[in-house]
Order: structure tokens, then sequence, then C-alpha cells
């Protein structure tokens, strides 16, 4: 049974930082790009950020860049997104998915994990 299981979310002020973690497992992800999206309310699903697996390749969103950085540990089979200089703009559930190719379409995304808040304080 394939997981994602995000953690690491929580309250912050303005100008701080977070790390989400994702931990994967159920199936061998060497050859998927793992993928954080969000979720403000009342606004749709968005991509952050993305990085494959195999060779650590990344992409993000332009509102991000600069800001957050995504990264894996092949060991723990975890990815993560470092989140620093935080605006409340940030505030949001944050999503880990896994796809098949490194995209920032949502739907081609084939497993999600169950969320996690971040909720960024001015």
């Amino acid at each position: 049974q394939v997981q994602l299981v995000e953690s690491g979310g929580g309250l912050v002020q303005a100008g701080g930082s977070l790390t989400l973690s994702c931990a994967a497992s159920g199936r061998s992800f060497d050859s998927y790009a793992m993928g954080w999206f969000r979720q403000a309310p009342g606004k749709e699903r968005e991509f952050v950020a993305g990085i494959r697996w195999s060779g650590g390749s990344t992409y993000y969103a332009d509102s991000v860049k600069g800001r957050f950085t995504i990264s894996r540990d092949s060991a723990k089979n975890t990815v993560y997104l470092r989140m620093n200089s935080l605006r409340p703009e940030d505030t949001a559930v944050y999503y880990c998915a896994a796809a098949k190719f490194l995209v920032t379409v949502r739907t081609m995304y084939d497993y999600w994990g169950q969320g996690t808040q971040v909720t960024v304080s001015s």
C-alpha cells in the first residue's frame, strides 16, 4: 500500500521558517518525481515545488522561488520542503504527491498525502 505522510506544519510568524517532510512507503519511487502542492481556503490546489527522485533536478513555482527549497533523502525515502521568509499568503494546507514525471499539473500526480497545515501570521 502506497503511503505519503506529511509532517512539520504549524503556526509561524511572517519572516519565519518551517521544514515539511514527506515520508514515502509502499513502492519504489526511484523513477518518480515528487511534488509539493498547497491549497488555501477557497482556492485551487497549486504546484509549489518538485524534484526528480533520480538525479535530484528541481522546479519551483515563481511565487516561492528563492524562498523554498525542495530536497530528498533517498536512504530515508523522504522528501523535504524548507520554507524560509514565510509570508501570510503562504498559509495553506501543503500536500506531498508523486508522479511519473516532474510536472506542475495536479492531475498528473498518482499518489497524494493527507496534507499538513501551515499558518503564517502577520
